[in-house]
């Protein structure tokens, strides 16, 4: 996790800006379509400092979320000094603090995504007693244009763990992986992904895949969005450019971001039970994120873009079903080392796969969203337990078509979200005038039909495809 610094007080933080030379104080943060955000200050004035290290600054609320009116529109952007660490790409000696939102009473501000995950995961603990963790598979696209005529040629979509001389962007992702825990990020691995386009007019464009060990949901959800920040600004600084756009071609693997999920209580990870099988409470839990799958969509797929993803297929889910190691289900349950020792049960490896979001979710609503459909799962086990009896696909099962089908549109997850508002609702976790602009915003993209209109249109195709290049 980030602190690597290890700052527990104001006085540490100011006493490290003195030693080491910092000539700018960032604090950072993470609105409403999940990317970094940066308000900035120079540390020439200690007690400037010392003040905002100690209250934050204002902000105008209504520019960083769309539920928030302007005529009402103040907050405050407030340090957590224990995540700081030391910006790895300003020119000057910089150093970042992520940062929480507060209203005028200096409470979390009600509907910031990471007040809603906070009141998600209080809500699932109370309930069942069972904290969540996380890990993401963050895939993304380099793109760059070709100098010269490439030495090795690489073969599309063949590209799954190549390496150097074939896969040409190796070093940039090594790079990324060094530089994430340079800053105390952990990471399980890196390595090149299936994609592989190159265009006529020159341009390269390769996929790759950085994969994170679990944490709890509030750290990966900064994760994410910290990691595709580092991996930009690594680009850009080699002078080629990333994007994790959910489809950048249509007949090329598309960037899915996969969620592992694992559960603990009292330390233990109850995804397994002793004979190294699903649990109940697993699969109750699986139950509920399949009964809940299409307005899910509406967090963790919130651009037209994202619904061609599902399309396309290309090893994307499309069928609400879960199975043993099949990459076409929605939720797939990995390769277990059960062999391993049962002491091992407190660590993190037995996870099940949620394969249908990309990273242009925001992950606090994402994370929120899944934390109370598996909340429903293990309160309904009864139901829960009989849904993922039904729902369970064996590989290759022939008989797929009987599975309800993911969304197709913005629009048809809005309308999903609206007939389940009330799961997300409970208990105040999601406040409603939220779920209301999620809805209408999905709903403003009036993309039902989209894709069937612009399909055998290529040029429409490409410049929507352009749009969202850089989009989250």
């Amino acid at each position: 996790m980030f602190g690597k610094l290890g700052f527990s007080e104001k006085e540490d933080v100011l006493k490290f800006i003195l030693e080491k030379n910092i000539k700018i104080l960032n604090l950072c943060h993470i609105p409403e379509e999940g990317r970094l955000k940066v308000l900035s200050f120079s540390t020439a004035e200690k007690d400037r400092i010392s003040e905002v290290l100690e209250y934050g600054e204002r902000a105008d609320g209504s520019s960083l979320f769309s539920f928030i009116e302007p005529n009402r529109s103040d907050i405050y952007i407030s340090p957590r000094i224990s995540r700081a660490f030391i910006d790895p790409f300003a020119m000057l000696p910089t150093l970042n603090i992520p940062s929480d939102y507060l209203n005028e009473d200096g409470k979390p501000l009600e509907v910031a995504p990471q007040s809603v995950l906070a009141r998600a995961q209080k809500k699932l603990n109370r309930s069942s007693n069972i904290t969540l963790k996380a890990l993401a598979e963050l895939e993304f696209y380099i793109v760059a244009k070709h100098q010269s005529e490439p030495l090795f040629q690489g073969a599309p979509d063949k590209n799954y763990h190549e390496g150097s001389p074939f896969a040409k962007f190796e070093e940039i992702r090594n790079e990324a992986l060094a530089t994430l825990a340079l800053i105390g990020i952990p990471t399980k691995y890196g390595h090149s992904e299936v994609g592989r386009i190159e265009s006529s007019d020159g341009t390269i464009m390769e996929q790759h895949e950085i994969e994170f060990t679990p944490q709890n949901l509030g750290d990966m959800a900064e994760t994410i969005v910290i990691s595709k920040w580092i991996i930009r600004n690594i680009c850009l600084r080699h002078g080629v450019s990333a994007s994790f756009i959910p489809k950048i071609d249509l007949d090329h693997a598309g960037n899915g971001m996969h969620i592992h999920m694992c559960g603990f209580k009292r330390n233990l990870n109850i995804i397994a039970n002793s004979h190294r099988e699903l649990s109940n409470e697993a699969l109750s839990m699986i139950g509920g994120i399949l009964k809940f799958a299409p307005s899910l969509a509406a967090f963790g797929n919130p651009t037209p873009v994202s619904y061609l993803r599902f399309i396309a297929r290309k090893e994307s889910p499309i069928h609400i079903c879960w199975s043993a190691q099949d990459r076409l289900a929605l939720i797939r349950i990995p390769l277990w080392w059960k062999f391993k020792q049962a002491e091992k049960r407190k660590e993190s490896s037995e996870t099940f796969e949620y394969r249908a979001p990309d990273a242009f979710a925001n992950p606090c609503l994402l994370f929120s969203g899944l934390t109370l459909a598996a909340d429903w799962g293990l309160e309904n086990a009864k139901e829960s337990l009989e849904l993922a009896e039904d729902l369970h696909a064996c590989p290759m099962q022939e008989d797929e078509k009987n599975f309800r089908v993911l969304p197709r549109s913005c629009s048809e997850s809005a309308h999903h979200l609206q007939k389940d508002r009330k799961l997300y609702e409970v208990d105040g976790v999601f406040p409603g005038r939220l779920i209301d602009k999620v809805i209408h915003r999905l709903n403003d993209y009036k993309d039902r039909n989209l894709w069937r209109d612009i399909l055998e249109k290529p040029e429409e195709l490409q410049k929507v495809l352009a749009e969202y290049l850089h989009y989250g």
